[in-house]
C-alpha cells in the first residue's frame, strides 16, 4: 500500500518508519526543506532508540522517502495521515488546529482518486468532521472527481519506546464510518493481525475522545500517587510500598504509579488541558481532570522548594548540580519538563546551576539560559552544595557516590525519582532526600 505521512515530527517520523517496516511504501512530507534534506542523509532530528537504524533500513530498501512536495506524495496514496502539531492555543488552552486545517486543505487540492484521510495527530472531538468539511469545500472549488473518507487513528506511542509500541501495541483504535475506509485501514494494519493485536473500530468522535481519555487517566494515576507521596511523608509511610501494594491489584496495575516531580512531555500537559476546555465548552466539565492539571502545575514548582529545604532553607550563592533535564529518560524532549520549572526557580533564589543530560542538553541550552552544561554526570558535583536527580536515565542508577561526594562542598543528594535506597545513600555520608519516603 502507498501512504503519505504529512509531518515529520515525532509521531509522523516514527509512524512512517514503522509502516515502511511493515512493507508499505511511505512518503513523509514536511515544509521544512532543510529537515527533509537532513532526513534524506540519514540525520534524525529527534532522539528515539532504534529510529535511526529503522529509517536507514527502509530508506535503503526504497520503502521510505522524504519530500517537500505534498501533491506528488498524495496523488496516488491509498491513505494520507495528518501528523502535524496540535499545540495548546495561547490564551485559552484549546488545541491549536491551524496546522491540521491547513494540511487538510492542501491534501484536498492534491487528491486524484479515492483516498482515506487519517488524523494521526491528537485532536479534539469533532476535528474529523471539520477535516471532512474542509476537504469537501476545496473539492467543490476545484471540481475534482476525487473521492475520500476521513478516519481517526490516534497514536499511543511512549517516547523512548515508541517503535516497540507501534510494532507491538496494546490495541489499534480506528474511527471511521465507511466500510471502504475500514477495509483500507485493516489492510494497512494487517501485519498486526499475526500477533492478534485488538483492532478497535469506532465512530470518529469515539476514537478522538479515546485518546484524550486514555492520557487523562494516566495523568490522573501519576497525580494520585504524587499526592499519596505527600501524605506518606506526613504519616511516616513509604510511597513505593504503597504503590506496590496498589499496583498488584489487577484492577489498578502498577504502571504510572511512580512518585516524582510531576508529569511533563508533549502529550499529557496539552491533552489534559485541551480535554478540560472541550468539556467546559459543551457543558460537561471534567472536574477530576481539571484538578489533576492544577495539582501537577503546582507540583513542578514545589520541587525547587524541596531542593532548597535540603540545602538548609536557602540556595543563594550555592551551586546546585542537576542530573537529567529531559522530561523522561530515553528522549531529548524538553516539552513541559519539570526541569523547566525547577531550574529557573533555583536560579531566581540565587543558585548557580550545573547540569548534565545524556541527550537533551542541546535543546535545553536554548530554554534554560545561565546554566553551566557539563559533559558527564560527575562534573555537576564540582563545588556543589547539593546534587538533584530529576530524570532517571540508566546511567544515573549506579552512581559512584564517593566520587560524587569528593567534588562537593556539602554531601546533599536530592532524589526526585526515588532511584536509590535511603539507607544506602545515607550510609555513604550523604544527607538524602527523596519523594514520599522517610
Amino acid at each position: 500500500m502507498k501512504i503519505a505521512m504529512i509531518g515529520t515530527g515525532y509521531v509522523g517520523l516514527v509512524s512512517g518508519a514503522c509502516f515502511a517496516e511493515f512493507g508499505s511504501e511511505v512518503t513523509c512530507v514536511d515544509t521544512d526543506a532543510g529537515k527533509i534534506t537532513r532526513l534524506e542523509l540519514g540525520q534524525i532530528p529527534i532522539f528515539e532508540p532504534g529510529l535511526e537504524e529503522l529509517v536507514a533500513k527502509s530508506t535503503k530498501a526504497g520503502r521510505l522517502k522524504f519530500t517537500t512536495n505534498l501533491a506528488s506524495a498524495v496523488a496516488d496514496a491509498d491513505a494520507v495521515f495528518l501528523a502535524v502539531g496540535t499545540p495548546s492555543r495561547r490564551g485559552d488552552g484549546h488545541a491549536d488546529l491551524r496546522y491540521i486545517e491547513d494540511a487538510a486543505a492542501q491534501v484536498a487540492r492534491a487528491l486524484t482518486g479515492y483516498t482515506v484521510i487519517v488524523t494521526k495527530s491528537t485532536v479534539p472531538v469533532g476535528t474529523g468532521r471539520r477535516v471532512a468539511d474542509i476537504v469537501r469545500e476545496v473539492l467543490r472549488e476545484t471540481n475534482s472527481l476525487a473521492q475520500f473518507d476521513v478516519a481517526s487513528n490516534p497514536e499511543f506511542l511512549r517516547e523512548g519506546s515508541a517503535i516497540g509500541d507501534f510494532m507491538r501495541p496494546d490495541r489499534v483504535v480506528i474511527g471511521c464510518e465507511s466500510e471502504r475506509a475500514q477495509a483500507v485501514l485493516r489492510e494497512l494494519y494487517r501485519p498486526l493481525y499475526l500477533t492478534e493485536t485488538p483492532i478497535v473500530m469506532t465512530g470518529l468522535e469515539t476514537a478522538e475522545l479515546t485518546k484524550y481519555a486514555a492520557n487523562a487517566f494516566l495523568a490522573t494515576k501519576i497525580t494520585f500517587i504524587n499526592e499519596m507521596a505527600d501524605l506518606c511523608e506526613k504519616l511516616g509511610a513509604d510511597v513505593q510500598d504503597v504503590a506496590r501494594g496498589m499496583g498488584l491489584d489487577g484492577r489498578i496495575g502498577r504502571k504510572f504509579l511512580h512518585a516524582g516531580p510531576g508529569y511533563g512531555g508533549s502529550c499529557f500537559p496539552k491533552d489534559t488541558l485541551a480535554l478540560t476546555r472541550t468539556a467546559q465548552e459543551v457543558g460537561a466539565p471534567v472536574r477530576l481532570v481539571e484538578t489533576v492539571v492544577q495539582i501537577n502545575d503546582r507540583r513542578k514548582g514545589a520541587m525547587a522548594g524541596r531542593i532548597m529545604q535540603a540545602c538548609g532553607g536557602h540556595v543563594r550563592g550555592k551551586t546546585i548540580g542537576i542530573l537529567g533535564v529531559a522530561f523522561k529518560p530515553n528522549t531529548d524532549d524538553m516539552r513541559d519538563a519539570p526541569s523547566l520549572s525547577i531550574i529557573p526557580a533555583l536560579q531566581d533564589a540565587g543558585a548557580v546551576v550545573r547540569a548534565y543530560d545524556p541527550e537533551a542538553m542541546h535543546e535545553a541550552e536554548r530554554l534554560l539560559p545561565g546554566v553551566t552544561w557539563c559533559d558527564e554526570p560527575y562534573a555537576v558535583a564540582e563545588g556543589a552544595s547539593a546534587v538533584a536527580l530529576l530524570t532517571e536515565w540508566n546511567e544515573f542508577r549506579a552512581l559512584d557516590f564517593e566520587r560524587l561526594g569528593a567534588a562537593m562542598v556539602d554531601r546533599v543528594f536530592v532524589d526526585l525519582r526515588n532511584v536509590y535506597r535511603p539507607d544506602v545513600v545515607r550510609a555513604l555520608g550523604f544527607a538524602y532526600s527523596s519523594v514520599g519516603r522517610r
